[in-house]
């Protein structure tokens, strides 16, 4: 354990989101600690150690914990960790990332918040604004850390910030400007006791905005009359079920817009890019939280014309012998991959799989019956998978990705699609779903045509 004498802020984990937190409190003169269990850190904690803090890798330390002024866990951390819960029960102070980023932070904030979506809507709504001609800083959950902004010598008009379940766990003063609540799932049931405590995390981003403010929420989730009736700010609304009084209407034809002194259309030609009704609502709440900062219709338009969905997001790979392949790793929970199946009509092949976190695959089963052709679980919740669509369709366990692909290349034929879409976690195989994705892309990009093997 390090030698601490002086009273000091603990970060705990040394991923991207601790090491910015650990340099910033350091660069406005705060003492600091930290402490992560992988012991494989080194070049991290080398870097700490350099701006002289104190770092312990490998294992953790009670004690560390108990004489912290206040402990401050990256997201990935869960809060019931002992060694946390210990210092909990003893008065130690736990705060996170969005309430130290509000305490320093003096520019707009839109914060982007859901189940599946955010860093499409993320990446759209600053998109938009740069049409428009206001400058963003785009961080928080999509990858770089808040405090980064902090760190910057030149301000910018507006922070896009995309946000999760977990940083919201730990927001007692954050506040946005703006802040859009995208969908409602199932999702990380091993993280919080029932779907009701993840939901009210999830609301949890509206509770100390102010009439100032603006909310954007979708009207489709449930108990939405009831829950924004606590909500302060002015709501905006946006839904694919059926017209709304004031924000953003989504429908095969296009979204209509209806906000202020503004009433305009957004075609389906422009919408072409993002395919599927559960873009069209993301680009509905691009749209409105946009305009809330500013943007312009022209600038919105430029954005949507010129953007790309990422790598990740049902994103197309490559087609051989007639076989499209599609990469979905993005999909860490059962609700994204009804989102991907629906934007198909037919002979799917389903890779499923990875860690799992709670989730019930049942409801996949209508959608897999009408388009699926095969599933294929993989990793470790392959059991699960087998135990869900035996019977429903032909099913596969493979061990890794390769066998995965493998096998679907052996069912599939011209026509049909492979679709890597886990509804699971990355990280029994992968560090991350982008490691997942490439990995899956880099396999599926070494498939040789047969019409080579007879030609070879």
């Amino acid at each position: 354990m390090p030698n601490l004498t002086d009273t000091y802020e603990l970060i705990v984990g040394l991923g991207a989101c601790g090491l910015s937190m650990a340099r910033f409190l350091r660069s406005r003169g705060h003492c600091v600690a930290a402490t992560d269990i992988d012991g494989t850190k080194t070049s991290e904690a080398a870097a700490l150690k350099k701006l002289g803090i104190p770092v312990r890798i490998g294992s953790h330390g009670q004690k560390m914990f108990d004489q912290a002024s206040v402990i401050i866990p990256s997201p990935g951390i869960p809060l019931d960790m002992p060694f946390i819960k210990s210092a909990r029960d003893k008065g130690v102070p736990v705060t996170g990332e969005l309430d130290i980023f509000a305490q320093y932070n003096t520019t707009p904030v839109i914060a982007i918040t859901g189940t599946n979506g955010k860093t499409t809507t993320t990446e759209l709504t600053a998109a938009m604004l740069e049409a428009s001609g206001i400058s963003c800083f785009v961080g928080g959950n999509i990858g770089t850390p808040l405090v980064e902004y902090l760190m910057q010598e030149t301000p910018k008009d507006v922070v896009v910030a995309e946000v999760s379940s977990f940083q919201l766990d730990l927001a007692d003063a954050f506040r946005p400007d703006v802040a859009a609540l995208l969908n409602l799932a199932q999702d990380h049931l091993d993280r919080y006791p029932d779907f009701a405590a993840y939901a009210d995390s999830k609301w949890s981003v509206f509770k100390n905005m102010t009439a100032l403010d603006t909310a954007v929420v979708n009207a489709s989730i449930k108990d939405f009359s009831t829950r924004t009736k606590t909500i302060c700010a002015d709501i905006l609304e946006f839904s694919s079920t059926g017209p709304v009084p004031r924000g953003a209407s989504v429908h095969k034809m296009g979204i209509d817009i209806r906000q202020k002194k503004i009433s305009d259309t957004l075609t389906a030609e422009t919408l072409d890019r993002l395919p599927g009704m559960h873009n069209r609502e993301n680009v509905a709440a691009a749209v409105l939280a946009a305009l809330s900062c500013g943007a312009s219709m022209a600038g919105i338009r430029q954005a949507l014309n010129a953007f790309i969905l990422s790598e990740h997001r049902i994103a197309f790979v490559r087609e051989v012998d007639g076989i499209r392949f599609y990469n979905d790793s993005k999909a860490t929970n059962v609700d994204a991959v009804l989102r991907a199946l629906e934007s198909f009509e037919s002979n799917v092949i389903l890779i499923l799989g990875g860690r799992e976190k709670g989730l019930d695959f049942a409801p996949l089963v209508p959608e897999v019956k009408t388009r699926a052709k095969a599933v294929i679980g993989m990793g470790e919740a392959t059991g699960h998978v087998m135990e869900t669509f035996e019977g429903i369709c032909p099913a596969y366990a493979c061990r890794d990705m390769l066998c995965a692909v493998n096998k679907a290349v052996s069912v599939a034929g011209k026509g049909d699609v492979v679709l890597l879409s886990p509804a699971c976690a990355s990280f029994d195989l992968y560090a991350n779903y982008r490691e997942r994705g490439k990995d899956f892309a880099r396999i599926v990009n070494a498939i040789v045509p047969k019409q080579e093997i007879c030609h070879g």
